[in-house]
């Protein structure tokens, strides 16, 4: 988001550019959540069955994992960004600063991956405070070296849009680096690959890649659709987006301490409090999804302005913007007992109904959208259908109770 605000201000075209490439690379990082999600569910189930040692293993293996993964995307992806670019954004100039952008900003894959390994084995034994001050040291650095690379602020080079994503390396490096000392400290030599975890690991890793990839492939689909309706649309859609993946990280917080807690309190087979800990998470979630709500909605004519002045894109922003307001309560449910299913491994049921509603409500409005020309009102439509196809799959399992065991 401050990357948005900061090169919002270099015009349409960078903040299009941003937008596009941005998505792109969290689309490459997120296929791979199972590093975090799937290493808490299976540190916190040691954690609570009282094997710290094997908690911190389960963190090694997942380093392994992100590093030899992240080497291997990084060589892909900077080989085929500008072929995906071009295939996302008719726009020639748009497409070829994104892809600059995106193959200087890739090369900081390894360390995100890294991070996320980090955070799940370090939520799994309860150690919430550390990787906090891990990952704000990173943006600290990257913000601030972001301000002066993009516009040659305080005596540093004029770099534009490509200053961005070298600041973005910068910090992402010093975050992974934290991550990395902490577990070698943790471990205490045991760094060696472990093969049958590792194979656990990626079982589990199948199915909440097959999830993430689902609805990711919508959004891919929504962007190059947004992209076909103008510049300023695929900006405002990519903006609001934007905005939508930093308020799930919000309700994450909340949907990763379901998990943790639930995890440990499963694998200490204490199933009443695991039930607890379930509702007390959700009624958190959904209280502060609902403040977000009213805040957004009372904000919806100043807010757009902190990333941007263009009047074409603050006038497309306004349609999706009231799709986002009426989601959030939405959000704050699913995310919450997606957390809590998280927790108790009950990842092949999430994989179905992730990919249902991907498959079966997003995916199919996003392309109506284009065909009827419905714009960016079709696209979102596509969005809460999603999301509410997702709340009725999970408040259904979570009510039957099969989760605990």
């Amino acid at each position: 988001m401050f990357d948005l605000a900061v090169v919002g201000r270099l015009g349409g075209h960078d903040l299009a550019a941003l937008a596009v490439a941005t998505l792109v690379l969290g689309i490459i990082s997120t296929q791979l959540t199972f590093l975090s999600y799937g290493t808490t569910a299976r540190s916190a189930r040691a954690f609570g069955a009282g094997d710290r040692p094997q908690a911190v293993h389960e963190g090694v293996q997942a380093s392994w994992i992100a590093v030899l993964v992240g080497a291997a995307i990084v060589a892909v992806a900077w080989v085929c960004a500008p072929w995906i670019m071009r295939a996302l954004v008719p726009d020639h100039q748009v497409a070829s600063d994104a892809a600059g952008w995106l193959r200087i900003a890739v090369l900081g894959v390894p360390l995100i991956l890294l991070s996320m390994a980090g955070n799940g084995w370090m939520r799994g034994v309860q150690d919430t405070r550390r990787p906090v001050y891990y990952v704000l040291a990173g943006l600290v650095v990257s913000a601030v070296l972001c301000l002066g690379l993009v516009h040659g602020l305080a005596g540093a080079p004029h770099l534009g849009l490509e200053g961005s994503a070298i600041a973005n390396v910068t910090g992402q490096s010093l975050t992974g680096a934290l991550f990395a000392q902490r577990l070698i400290r943790e471990a205490g030599g045991r760094l060696g690959v472990d093969g049958p975890v590792m194979r656990a690991q990626l079982t589990m890793a199948r199915d909440l890649i097959l999830r993430s990839a689902s609805f990711q492939v919508c959004f891919v689909s929504a962007a190059a659709v947004a992209a076909r309706f103008g510049v300023a649309e695929v900006a405002a859609h990519q903006l609001v987006l934007q905005l939508w993946d930093f308020i799930s990280l919000l309700l994450d917080s909340l949907a990763i301490a379901a998990q943790q807690l639930v995890g440990a309190a499963l694998g200490a087979a204490a199933y009443a409090a695991a039930r607890s800990d379930a509702r007390r998470a959700t009624t958190a979630s959904l209280g502060l999804s609902g403040l977000l709500a009213v805040v957004f909605a009372g904000g919806a004519s100043l807010l757009p302005r902190i990333f941007t002045d263009d009047a074409a894109i603050l006038h497309a922003v306004t349609t999706p913007w009231w799709f986002l307001v009426a989601m959030l309560p939405v959000a704050g449910v699913v995310f919450a007992l997606d957390g809590v299913l998280l927790g108790a491994g009950d990842v092949a049921y999430l994989r179905t109904a992730t990919l249902a509603g991907a498959l079966g409500a997003f995916l199919p409005m996003i392309w109506l959208s284009l065909v009827f020309d419905w714009g960016l009102a079709g696209i979102w439509a596509g969005l809460l259908l999603f999301m509410l196809t997702r709340l009725a799959a999970v408040v259904w399992r979570v009510r039957s109770g099969s989760w605990v065991h």
